[in-house]
């Protein structure tokens, strides 16, 4: 996007295909209000098809990635204005999860700091997170007197284990980031000094890879999760034949030239070149460009060639007849 949008509660930068959303209310802890979802839900619409963007990684300015639900703006400030909560309820969904969670390219929750409540949503919609080893994590729902909603619980449930979900759900504690990793909420924890450069190179790993295959695959296990085997075996084997047909890079093909004939290349160590199959893939284009100008050339001149030979004929049959 040659011109960027600009927001009031989220700032958006972007640095060789890594784009950094940031949630920008660093005074309220990065407080979820009505605004910030509306934003939110508009940024991500846009990011969606940015060609910009290759990878996304989200986190909060300041000390907190986000303290959740903003009390006084998102609960109390809408209270009494049933059409506001229901738009800034849908949006709230909406990005957290909906549009998060479908984001067609790579997605990293960078945590920084405190994570509490509503905040663990989008932790669990983004395909891969990173927490500083001192990041503070809460579900503090059940300390004032509500449940964890929305679908807090139930994306809660879906990365831990039952018995750390019911622990940390009903009694309220806090923990931190080293024990988010050991119990599955976050793929691991590094000190916070290390905390960016990891999140950076996570993303350079994933930009290194098939963009298609990467997309397809993230969303294979993500939806595989709900299906038993059939379901499972079915759906991947029509992924599996649509990325073949979507992936314009032609990477399965690459990948086995790559190792079977030039024998540069092993699965297990490492994704094929990427930047020698675009090279092959735009040196046949223009193979493929020129032999077509080429034919068409060639039926052009077939063409004109009877027609030339007819009014030869035509010429030849007129002197006869005068003759």
């Amino acid at each position: 996007m040659a011109n960027q949008k600009k927001y009031e509660t989220i700032l958006i930068e972007k640095d060789k295909g890594i784009t950094w959303v940031i949630l920008n209310r660093p005074d309220k802890r990065n407080a979820m209000s009505p605004q910030l979802h509306l934003d939110m839900d508009d940024a991500l619409e846009e990011l969606a098809v940015d060609p910009e963007t290759e990878v996304l990684i989200l986190t909060g300015a300041g000390k907190a990635f986000s303290a959740g639900q903003d009390i006084k703006l998102y609960f109390r400030g809408t209270q009494d204005n049933p059409a506001m909560r229901h738009k800034a309820r849908n949006a709230s969904n909406q990005w957290r999860w909906q549009k998060l969670s479908r984001f067609p390219k790579p997605t990293i929750a960078m945590v920084n700091g405190f994570c509490f409540g509503g905040a663990f949503t989008q932790v669990a919609a983004c395909d891969f997170a990173i927490a500083a080893d001192d990041a503070i994590f809460g579900l503090s729902e059940v300390n004032w007197g509500i449940l964890p909603g929305g679908i807090v619980a139930w994306n809660v449930a879906q990365l831990m284990n039952y018995r750390n979900s019911m622990y940390y759900a009903v009694t309220g504690d806090p923990f931190n980031g080293k024990r988010a990793a050991e119990i599955g909420y976050v793929n691991y924890s590094v000190p916070k000094a290390k905390l960016k450069a990891e999140a950076v190179k996570l993303a350079k790993k994933l930009m290194a890879k098939s963009p298609m295959a990467v997309k397809y695959t993230k969303e294979c296990v993500r939806a595989v999760r709900f299906m038993n085997e059939p379901e499972a075996a079915d759906y991947l084997n029509a992924k599996s034949d649509a990325l073949k047909y979507m992936d314009k890079e032609k990477g399965r093909e690459h990948g086995m030239k790559q190792f079977l004939d030039d024998k540069t290349f092993r699965p297990g160590l490492g994704e094929y070149d990427r930047k020698k199959a675009q090279k092959e893939n735009a040196a046949a284009a223009a193979k493929a460009a020129k032999a077509k100008t080429a034919a068409a050339a060639a039926a052009q001149l077939k063409t004109k060639a009877p027609s030339t030979a007819r009014k030869a004929k035509t010429r030849k049959t007129t002197r006869k007849t005068k003759a």
